[in-house]
């Protein structure tokens, strides 16, 4: 049995020997042998800047007693090294952090003291730990939405880490986020291969052909297919044809088929707004033609052709998606399936999901506009948008604080960014002081809203932060899945 956490929380965990107590609360407690140790296993996402970006920590509380603390990755891993329980973290935002966040924001309060500052943030912890408000975000809603954009796309390289190497573990599809996942930027990928059209190649083929040649005659199969039947005006040849009907796009419509499969048998993240039938349907006509045999062993030894980029990461990812299902199709149906220990980066999910909306509802506007990860002296800001005589720094904070020192640390970062020379020195230079703006995950649970990140309409309806000049904020709501 696995300990199931939200992000950002602490849970307390007891080691016992007492097998009974175990048993009946999994939740609280580990079990230990009177001679052995209770190891727990900690992974690491990244190393950024001298920095190492755990999945999740640990803290030994006393001599029996952990604590386990979720960071910002979703995910599913293994907890202790002997692999007999695991760890997974779910997608789900407390309204309440949100909340404190707006709150203290909105605070413009000079004279208040530490001793009320102490109280605030103890009560809204308090809060937060007796708040049953939960909003679960629908994290393939957003892949869908990051994936339609190429420009996006193209920086989702680094969104999952998965270790294939290590044991995998048992899961119900409901718990399984890393299959949709790669789906999803499988089938998007493809979409874009299609819409340029699938490459074309030299491959051979072989036939029997009747009372012609053609390339080279297969001389044993020519005598067991032919001669040996008495078949005089037939020839076995092997020749080379040019068209699509090769390898790698062979490779790539087993996969295709692979994907359909599993998006007809899963419907849970593919129905309403997440529906890809659609995607489906316009891939498929391409590749009607084209076959699904190939050696798996070819295509480990496959060469990538630098100008067909695309082929490169969706033969990737296909290969993810095979080993996925260990190359069986029936496995696209199990309810009961195994996974290899994976993780989610939702900080980075957030940013490229801001950076989809504001290239959706500023159709006028190209990527060197917003300028994603805008780096100078070992910082880099989420976006510095320039347009019309106009500039903006953005911070996209997923991450947020809910307590009122840091919250403010958070606003002064952002701000600080605003006085970085090279941030003044890009085009187009202005006179007057550059506005800095935090954008924050604010759920709305309502299937009539929708976000609208125009950019006339950001300037004119994000809120001022009092406590500080021309810093601003606006919410912008993710798709969520709705619990049953």
């Amino acid at each position: 049995m696995g300990i199931v956490l939200k992000e950002h929380i602490s849970h307390k965990l007891t080691v016992t020997e007492d097998k009974t107590l175990f048993e009946k609360e999994r939740e609280k407690h580990l079990f230990s042998f009177t001679d052995q140790t209770v190891e727990i296993s900690l992974r690491t996402f990244k190393k950024e800047r001298g920095k190492e970006y755990l999945c999740f920590k640990k803290y030994q509380i006393a001599d029996k007693i952990i604590n386990v603390s979720s960071d910002y990755y979703i995910g599913i891993d293994w907890l202790t090294k002997d692999k007999s329980r695991y760890i997974q973290v779910e997608p789900k935002l407390n309204n309440k952090v949100v909340e404190s966040f707006e709150m203290v924001s909105d605070t413009d309060n000079e004279n208040i003291s530490e001793k009320e500052i102490e109280q605030l943030d103890e009560k809204t912890e308090e809060e937060i730990k007796t708040s049953s408000k939960e909003y679960e975000v629908n994290v393939i809603g957003m892949l869908m939405q990051i994936m339609s954009h190429s420009e996006v796309s193209k920086h989702t390289g680094n969104l999952l880490l998965i270790d294939w190497d290590d044991k995998e573990i048992e899961v119900t599809q409901k718990q399984d986020l890393l299959t949709p996942f790669l789906v999803v930027k499988f089938l998007n990928l493809l979409r874009d291969i299609v819409r340029k059209g699938l490459k074309k190649s030299y491959y051979k083929e072989q036939k029997n052909l009747s009372n012609r040649v053609k390339g080279k005659i297969l001389v044993g199969q020519q005598i067991k297919q032919n001669i040996f039947k008495n078949r005089l005006t037939h020839t076995v040849c092997e020749y080379q044809i040019f068209g699509e009907d090769f390898l790698e796009n062979r490779f790539l419509n087993k996969v295709f088929i692979f994907c359909t499969n599993y998006v007809e048998n899963n419907h849970m993240y593919f129905k309403e707004n997440n529906d890809i039938s659609w995607l489906i349907n316009y891939i498929r006509p391409s590749f009607e033609h084209i076959g699904s045999e190939i050696s798996i062993q070819e295509i480990k030894n496959y060469r990538h052709n630098p100008f067909f980029k695309e082929y490169k990461e969706a033969i990737n990812i296909g290969q993810q998606i095979l080993k996925r299902f260990s190359y069986n199709m029936t496995k696209t149906t199990e309810e009961k399936i195994s996974t290899p220990p994976f993780w989610i980066d939702m900080p980075k999910m957030f940013e490229l999901y801001v950076y989809a909306q504001l290239l959706k509802d500023n159709p006028d506007l190209n990527a060197d506009n917003f300028n994603y990860q805008f780096s100078t002296n070992g910082n880099a800001l989420d976006f510095l948008i320039c347009s019309d005589g106009k500039k903006i720094v953005v911070d996209a904070k997923y991450k947020l604080k809910y307590n009122y020192g840091q919250i403010h640390e958070d606003i002064r970062q952002v701000a600080g960014y605003a006085r970085l020379n090279k941030v003044r020195n890009q085009y187009p230079q202005i006179n007057e002081e550059i506005e800095c703006l935090i954008i924050y995950p604010k759920p709305i649970d309502s299937d009539d809203y929708k976000n609208n990140f125009k950019l006339e309409n950001i300037i004119n309806t994000y809120n001022p932060i009092d406590a500080y000049h021309n810093v601003f904020k606006i919410g912008i709501s993710l798709p969520l899945l709705k619990t049953v």
